[in-house]
């Protein structure tokens, strides 16, 4: 038997075995107790009645649930359960009548003879009837719950087909932005050094293999993306004048661990769009931290009156994507600060991320 199989054939085993102990309880463990012998039409009446009753189950679940209760006929679904209710009490009664079991199981009771009490028609009506609600009422219950179960499945897969066709979206707008910013600089690079603009193609070609090959991934290792950065860096330096310094610290020692691709670059992309000046003296300083799986990452770039916008504005697709990425990857695992101006006139980004 295979998994398929065995899968399949698992509900209706716990259907069996639901039903047969159900049965047994309610149907033939009380009359085993008796003191006397049931003559066999009253094992063949209480064989009817669970047939019944296992028939109204599933024609609640199966019929009148999903088709009146589920489309909000909810008046007319009381009334179905009412009616089958009345017609199990009914047909059982013209059963018994049919069986001549009030005469049979007087007799059983009373083997010495004398006259037959009249039979409490109301007493005997009101315990089917309750049984049989009581058994349509399980059936409910069991139908509300796996039409929830199926609501919440439905709503996760939706979801998460949701997340996936967003970040696939945002990767999307994140590598051409990239890409045409760094083609920009090197275009520049031409004009002023072969040699330099050589290198610099170099290093794109392997930063465009780690685009190309991790960012299809939902994941790639801390250490590559860090690399992924720093080569961005000394690319971006080729065209840069003595008048920016630029720092890197990394981890270390630096403990490997999964991370979402293209996750770190905005931040360092956004220091270099807004905080190198050609005419003043600038810095970028990037610090990555790490303790286990948090990571803390740092990225301050002197502030220039003409430049002097919010990075949130003026970074375009970047920063704001990657804030999105970070809602959908990392919910309530992540702070991000963006202080504007801070007392030594640079602008601060703080992100601390929980990556376990």
């Amino acid at each position: 038997m295979n998994l398929l199989t065995l899968r399949r054939s698992v509900p209706v085993l716990i259907h069996v075995l639901a039903w047969g102990l159900l049965g047994f309880a309610l149907l033939v463990y009380q009359p085993l107790n008796w003191d006397i012998t049931a003559p066999p039409q009253f094992w063949v009446k209480q064989g009817i009645y669970f047939t019944l009753l296992v028939g109204g189950f599933y024609l609640n679940t199966q019929i009148l649930v999903p088709r009146l209760l589920f489309r909000d006929a909810t008046s007319l679904y009381v009334m179905s359960l009412v009616v089958t209710g009345i017609g199990v009490v009914v047909l059982l009664y013209n059963i018994d009548n049919w069986l001549n079991l009030p005469e049979l199981m007087h007799r059983a009771w009373h083997p010495e003879g004398g006259p037959r009490k009249p039979r409490n028609v109301w007493a005997w009506s009101q315990s089917i009837f309750v049984t049989t609600f009581l058994m349509l009422g399980i059936g409910t219950s069991i139908a509300s719950v796996q039409k929830w179960q199926e609501d919440a499945r439905l709503r996760l897969s939706l979801e998460q087909a949701r997340v996936s066709s967003e970040l696939s979206f945002l990767k999307a707008q994140i590598n051409p932005h990239f890409f045409f910013n760094t083609l920009n600089n090197i275009y520049a690079l031409t004009l002023l050094d072969v040699e330099a603009s050589r290198e610099a193609l170099h290093r794109l070609s392997r930063m465009m293999r780690y685009v190309l090959y991790e960012t299809g991934n939902d994941t790639t290792m801390l250490s590559k993306e860090i690399d992924f950065v720093q080569d961005y860096i000394q690319l971006m330096q080729l065209r840069l004048t003595d008048k920016v310094t630029v720092t890197l610290e990394q981890p270390k020692p630096l403990n490997d661990v999964p991370v979402a691709p293209m996750l770190l670059l905005p931040f360092v992309e956004n220091a270099f769009k807004h905080g190198v000046s050609a005419m003043m003296p600038s810095r970028i300083v990037i610090s990555i931290h790490q303790e286990g799986t948090q990571l803390e990452m740092e990225v301050r770039n002197t502030i220039f009156p003409e430049k002097n916008q919010s990075l949130e504005v003026g970074s375009g697709i970047g920063l704001a994507n990657t804030r999105r990425r970070l809602d959908l990857l990392y919910p309530e695992r992540y702070q991000l600060s963006v202080k504007e101006d801070t007392p030594t006139n640079e602008y601060l980004v703080h992100l601390n991320l929980n990556l376990a």
